[in-house]
C-alpha cells in the first residue's frame, strides 16, 4: 500500500479491480480545508481515460509492473508476436493493444509493459520514432519548400502519412508514432 505522497506519473494503482497508470497529477493545497491531489488516471487494458481526486494521506493500492524491451518478429491473424531479446520467449500481443500498429516494421524494438504477478502483458509502445521508407507518392518539384503543404505517401509497412511536397519516391524519413506526423528527412 502506498499513500498520496507516493504518487508519480506512469505509476500504476488498483482501483475496483482495474489497472489504471497515472497520466498526470497534481497536489492542491486550498486556503481552506485539507489538501488533496488531482489525477489523470488511463485504464491499462482499455485505455479510458479518468479524473480522479484523492484527499491528502489516502492509502492506494500499487501494482507492481515491469517494462521490457521485446523485438517485433511477425504478424499474423492471431496478433503481433514479438521475442525477449535476453531469454528468446516469444509473446503474442492483440492488434488493439498497440497504438499504432501499422508504424512497425519487421525487427524493430518496442517496450512491453508487463504485470508483475500475473506475466499478462497490458501494453505495447513504440518507440517515439521510428524509420520508414517512402513505397509511393506523387513526385516533388523542387522549389517546394516554400509553402507549409502536404501530400499523402505509403510507407514500407502500408501506413498512409502527410509529407511536405519535396519528399520523393525511395526516401527514409523519421515518423513520430505517437502523432503519426512526419519527422524529418534520414540521409
Amino acid at each position: 500500500m502506498a499513500t498520496t505522497a507516493d504518487i508519480k506519473n506512469g505509476l500504476c494503482i488498483v482501483i475496483n479491480n482495474d489497472l489504471w497508470m497515472i497520466t498526470e497529477f497534481q497536489h492542491v493545497k486550498p486556503g481552506k480545508g485539507p489538501a488533496f491531489v488531482r489525477t489523470k488516471l488511463k485504464n491499462v487494458k482499455t485505455g479510458k481515460v479518468i479524473d480522479n481526486t484523492f484527499s491528502s494521506g489516502h492509502k492506494i493500492e500499487t501494482a507492481r509492473v515491469e517494462k521490457r524491451t521485446h523485438q517485433f518478429l511477425y504478424k499474423d491473424e492471431f496478433g503481433f508476436h514479438f521475442m525477449n531479446t535476453s531469454t528468446f520467449e516469444q509473446v503474442m500481443i492483440p492488434e488493439e493493444m498497440i497504438e499504432n500498429a501499422d508504424l512497425i516494421k519487421d525487427g524493430q524494438e518496442a517496450d512491453i509493459l508487463f504485470h508483475a504477478e500475473t506475466e499478462q502483458p497490458l501494453t505495447c509502445e513504440l518507440p517515439a520514432y521510428v524509420e520508414l521508407e517512402i513505397t509511393y507518392t506523387e513526385p516533388g518539384l523542387k522549389g517546394d519548400t516554400a509553402t507549409n503543404a502536404s501530400k499523402p505517401a505509403t510507407l514500407e509497412t502500408g501506413a498512409e502519412i502527410q509529407v511536405p511536397l519535396f519528399i520523393n519516391l525511395g526516401d527514409k524519413i523519421k515518423v513520430d508514432t505517437r502523432t503519426r506526423s512526419y519527422g524529418e528527412r534520414v540521409k
